[in-house]
């Protein structure tokens, strides 16, 4: 199908119409054909989706355009809506007349095939006719509904290939269809980025988009290369915030022109997309094609709407409120930056502070200062003015704390506290010369390890007792005149300690079972033993307990190669409590 970058229901629909397109060349089914039937209805209701998805950014700039004031302001945001709906007027007219034609093209398909009458009046719904809606003047970006359920020649190949290719897929027959398909589709590629990529944006900034054709690439890496390298090329000057979707749009309506097609080489993508077809497969990749049409359009719709602010306020950036560093140490610079939720480009909040000096760019309010030696509060406010000029104001406020040093507590191998185990604590505290723990709801004990790598840690074991579902855990540290000093309070949940799997999947008629538990390859936890000291094997209605980690032979005696056991043993933790059970069904071989 399209190259680029697709979503993957664009993948799914693709991949499902290679394969089926493959078994065609083997037999043709009805079930196939049916299939092809299921693809094109997917792809239909997909082309709506993207019809609406441009239509409905079309509109929110048409709804802008008049609510606008009549001040200098808004006399200059109209004419910039007008500008970038002029720009999607082009790329419509464009997309209208190719809409057009390929729903023309289907129902001559169709009706060269099924006879006039089967396309003459279009019934909504009903499972008897094929034209559900025909194409409409009145919405020319919108396609053709069809019911191809409805065709009884499905499978008929000579129609599409004679009427899109000609008689030999070596060549295009220039006065088939098919060539004007092929032109208008790359034509559509280069209208819809080059509208798309050349606008006047303020005073200063022109931006300039030539394209060339790209048909032939060695993969998709290849192809972004490609484009890259002409966009970026003398006389071409992108947005750099439109870069990213111009690619994607340029990247998704190209199609490589020539490649080989089973024993023949450099055939056309028509040849070969066309060749054998059955008539609902044809149709598919008609309707495939005006999918990526309205797909492209609606990104490039949406890219040039993002041009414009809408709504009841301005808007079209996004930051925080208020960001900036929770604590400091004294004499250090701060900054903070401080604006609404969203912003207008155009249009700059007034944000005043109650220290520091404010400088407000680019919808952001900076504050600078310098922390003192105590705890800091600044506070002030933020103002935008709606569409009306009516100011919207908010308090807002920041702390920040000033301290000399910081701390943290980091679990190399897990995130959580676990009963019944050794949790490996390692507190860090910078700027202090010593550091401890308090554990309320467990206790902790100093302890030093090497982990799987060699990596030394010195730290504590903290061991969870009773029925506690979380721990807090105190982080405390002296400076180098012995005062101690807590850098917080972490808390963390409790949970079980992890069951140990029964290993394996088969047991021996003639050799037994060795039962091995573990908590398996992905377990982050080292330095764990387990000793298997019983356990029984179900058979029928007959359990046959043994002890040790042995599992006999005789146990099996009754049981036929290749059916299932059910295997139950008990277990012991090293240096864990009480025995524990595992269970597993295992396959009997001889």
């Amino acid at each position: 199908m399209a190259g680029g970058k697709e979503t993957p229901r664009q993948k799914m629909i693709g991949l499902m119409y290679l394969v089926l397109t493959a078994l065609l060349a083997l037999n043709v089914s009805k079930q196939i054909l049916d299939a092809f039937v299921a693809i094109e209805d997917n792809i239909q209701r997909g082309s709506i989706t993207q019809y609406e998805r441009g239509q409905t950014a079309k509109g929110s700039l048409i709804e802008e355009l008049g609510s606008v004031t009549k001040d200098e302001a808004g006399r200059a945001k109209a004419e910039k809506i007008k500008k970038y709906l002029g720009m999607i007027d082009k790329i419509d007219k464009n997309v209208g007349e190719f809409i057009k034609y390929v729903d023309e093209l289907k129902i001559e398909l169709i009706s060269k095939v099924e006879g006039p009458e089967k396309v003459k009046t279009a019934k909504m719904n009903n499972k008897e006719s094929i034209v559900w809606k025909n194409y409409d003047p009145k919405t020319p970006l919108l396609p053709a509904r069809l019911y191809l359920q409805a065709i009884e020649t499905k499978d008929n190949f000579d129609v599409p290939m004679h009427e899109i290719v000609g008689s030999e897929i070596s060549r295009i027959d220039p006065t088939k269809k098919g060539k004007k398909l092929w032109e208008m589709f790359k034509g559509l590629r280069s209208s819809i980025v080059e509208t798309a990529g050349n606008y006047r944006e303020g005073e200063k900034n022109v931006w300039k988009l030539k394209v060339k054709e790209i048909n032939a690439y060695a993969d998709f890496q290849d192809l972004e290369k490609q484009i890259l390298k002409m966009f970026n090329a003398p006389g071409n000057k992108v947005n750099p915030e439109d870069l990213e979707a111009l690619v994607s749009i340029y990247q998704e309506l190209t199609k490589q022109e020539f490649a080989d097609h089973h024993e023949a080489k450099n055939i056309h993508w028509l040849g070969r997309t066309f060749d054998h077809a059955p008539l609902v497969g044809a149709l598919a990749s008609l309707s495939s094609m005006q999918n990526e049409i309205l797909a492209a359009r609606a990104k490039a719709v949406n890219l040039l709407k993002s041009k414009v602010t809408t709504g009841e306020f301005s808007f079209n950036k996004i930051q925080q409120l208020v960001s900036g560093p929770g604590v400091a140490t004294a004499g250090e610079e701060v900054e903070l930056l401080v604006t609404m939720a969203a912003y207008d480009s155009d249009k700059n909040p007034v944000v005043t502070s109650s220290s520091g000096n404010v400088e407000v760019k680019e919808g952001i309010g900076r504050i600078k200062m310098k922390a003192g030696m105590t705890d800091m509060k600044v506070n002030g406010k933020v103002t935008i003015v709606n569409k009306s000029g009516v100011p919207y104001s908010r308090d807002w406020e920041w702390k920040v704390a000033i301290v000399k040093a910081q701390g943290s507590i980091s679990l190399p191998e897990m995130s959580v506290l676990y009963k019944g185990w050794n949790n490996k604590v390692v507190p860090v505290v910078a700027g202090a010369v010593s550091s401890s723990i308090a554990v309320d709801g467990g206790s902790a004990t100093k302890a030093s390890w090497t982990d799987a790598e060699g990596n030394k840690y010195d730290g504590y074991y903290v061991n969870v007792t009773g029925a506690a579902k979380s721990v807090t855990i105190t982080l405390n540290g002296k400076d180098k005149d012995g005062k101690s000093k807590s850098f917080g309070k972490f808390k963390y949940k409790v949970k079980p300690f992890p069951k140990a799997q029964l290993q394996g999947t088969t047991i021996s008629k003639t050799t037994g079972f060795k039962a091995v538990v573990s908590l398996g390859a992905d377990s982050p936890f080292t330095g764990v033993g387990f000793t298997v000291i019983g356990g029984s094997v179900i058979v029928g209605n007959d359990e046959v307990t043994f002890t040790g980690d042995r599992v006999p032979a005789s146990a099996l005696a009754k049981v036929k190669a290749g059916k299932r056991v059910a295997v139950e043993v008990t277990y012991r933790r090293t240096g864990g409590g009480g025995p524990e059970s595992a269970s597993g069904f295992l396959k009997v071989i001889p």
